[in-house]
C-alpha cells in the first residue's frame, strides 16, 4: 500500500472536482499548485471553497491544506462516511455543480447518505437537478445501485442570482458495482420535459411548451412536457424559468438538454418562445451525438465501469465531450486504468454523430466500509 500513499501533483483550477474525486476514491493525496496565481483575485472561489467542504462533510478524517492566499490545496482523503447531511451551496454556481460529484461518491459510503443540499437549481452553467435526475439516476440503476432509498427531489426550486432552492439527495450503499454492456442505443421513443417558472407569470411555463412542441411534434408524437409553477416560499428568491427535455430511447437510454432564462439584471432578456425553440434543438443535436449515455454523464459512466467488478464492461458514447477526455487521463493517473477506444462511423444503423465504443476491465473496487449483511 505504500505506493497507493504517493500523492499526485496538479497545477492550475481546472478539473477541480475531478482531482478531489478520483483522489477520494482512490485514497491518494492530491496537490494542487497557483490556482489562479496570476489573477487579480488569486485562489479558490467560494464556489470551489464550498465544495470542499462538501467533501469533508461526507468523509471522515480527510486532511484539507490550503495557503493564505488559497492559491495551493493539499487534500489526504479520508473515509467515506455519509449519514444524513445538510449542505448550503454557495449560489455562485447551481446544486448540479456540487450533485454530479456527489453522484460518483454516494454509492461507496459507509452509511447510505441522505443529505438536503440548498442553493441554485437550475442555472445556465451547470447540469440542472431536473436532467441528472432523469438522466443520471437511470444510469446508476444500470449498475445496480437501486433500492427503496434511491431518490432525488426538489422540494423547492431557485434561480440565480439568489438561489434559495432546495434538493434532497438520498442513495444506498453498494459494495460491488455490475459490469455493464451497452452498446444499443435504441431508438427514441418518447421524449418527456419540464418547464418550469418561479416568480413570473404561469403563463410563461406554456408558452415555453407549445414553442419546444412546434418543433419535436415533427418527429415523435408521444411527447409530454410538465408544467410546474411554484409559488410563494418554494419558488426560491430570484424569478426565472426554463425548460429540461430528455429523450427516452427504447433500449432504455436516455438523453438530456436544457435551457434556463438569464438571471435578473444579467443579460438581454430571453422570449420564452425563443427558449422553447432552442432547447428542443439542443435537445435533437444530443439525439444527434447519440450513444447509450448523453455528453453530461459520459465521465460519470466510465468512472462507474472503471470501479466496477473485474470483468469488461462496454459503452457506447457520443463524441467525446473535452472534460470527458480530460477525466480519462486522470482516471489513468488516480487508477493507473487505461480504456480502449473504438471509433464507430456513422452507417445506417447508427445515425448522427460518430459514436465511440469504449471497454475497460473494472479494477475490482469494494467497498470496504461497508459491512455484508
Amino acid at each position: 500500500m505504500a505506493s497507493q500513499q504517493h500523492s499526485l501533483s496538479y497545477v492550475g483550477c481546472n478539473f477541480l472536482r475531478q482531482r478531489l474525486v478520483l483522489s477520494t476514491l482512490s485514497g491518494r493525496p492530491v496537490k494542487i499548485r497557483k490556482i489562479r496565481a496570476k489573477e487579480e483575485n488569486p485562489g479558490l472561489r467560494d464556489f470551489e471553497a464550498s465544495f470542499i467542504r462538501l467533501i469533508d462533510k461526507v468523509t471522515n478524517g480527510s486532511r484539507i491544506e490550503i495557503n493564505q492566499t488559497g492559491t495551493t490545496l493539499y487534500y489526504q482523503p479520508g473515509l467515506l462516511y455519509g449519514g444524513v447531511l445538510e449542505h448550503d451551496c454557495s449560489p455562485s454556481r447551481s446544486i448540479g455543480y456540487y450533485l454530479e460529484s456527489l453522484l460518483c461518491l454516494a454509492p461507496f459510503m459507509k452509511h447510505p447518505l441522505r443529505i438536503v443540499l440548498r442553493g441554485v437549481t437550475n442555472d445556465q452553467v451547470d447540469p440542472s437537478v431536473d436532467v441528472l435526475k432523469a438522466t443520471a439516476l437511470p444510469l446508476l440503476k444500470k449498475f445496480g445501485i437501486d433500492g427503496e432509498g434511491f431518490e432525488l427531489k426538489i422540494t423547492r426550486r431557485g434561480m440565480p442570482p439568489k438561489g434559495g432552492g432546495e434538493v434532497t439527495f438520498a442513495c444506498p450503499v453498494r459494495k460491488v458495482l455490475q459490469p455493464i454492456q451497452s452498446t444499443d442505443p435504441g431508438k427514441i421513443k418518447r421524449i418527456r420535459g419540464t418547464a418550469y417558472s418561479v416568480r413570473v407569470s404561469p403563463q410563461i411555463a406554456n408558452r415555453i411548451v407549445d414553442s419546444a412542441r412546434s418543433i419535436l411534434n415533427k418527429f415523435i408524437p408521444d411527447i409530454y412536457i410538465y408544467t410546474d409553477h411554484m409559488k410563494g416560499t418554494s419558488s426560491g428568491k430570484s424569478p426565472g424559468f426554463g425548460l429540461s427535455l430528455v429523450a427516452e430511447t427504447t433500449s432504455g437510454t436516455f438523453l438530456g438538454a436544457e435551457l434556463a432564462s438569464n438571471p435578473q439584471g444579467q443579460g438581454t432578456a430571453v422570449l420564452p418562445e425563443e427558449l422553447g425553440l432552442n432547447c428542443a434543438k439542443l435537445l435533437l443535436e444530443e439525439i444527434y451525438r447519440g450513444g447509450c449515455v448523453d455528453s453530461t454523464n459520459q465521465s460519470l459512466v466510465l468512472l462507474l465501469m472503471t470501479l466496477g467488478q473485474q470483468d469488461v464492461s462496454k459503452v457506447l458514447l457520443g463524441p467525446l465531450s473535452p472534460y470527458t477526455i480530460e477525466f480519462l487521463r486522470h482516471l489513468r493517473s488516480f487508477f493507473q486504468i487505461m480504456f480502449k477506444i473504438e471509433t464507430k462511423p456513422s452507417y445506417e444503423e447508427l445515425q448522427g454523430g460518430e459514436k465511440v465504443l469504449m471497454t475497460c476491465v473494472g479494477i475490482g473496487f469494494s467497498n470496504l466500509s461497508k459491512t455484508i449483511k
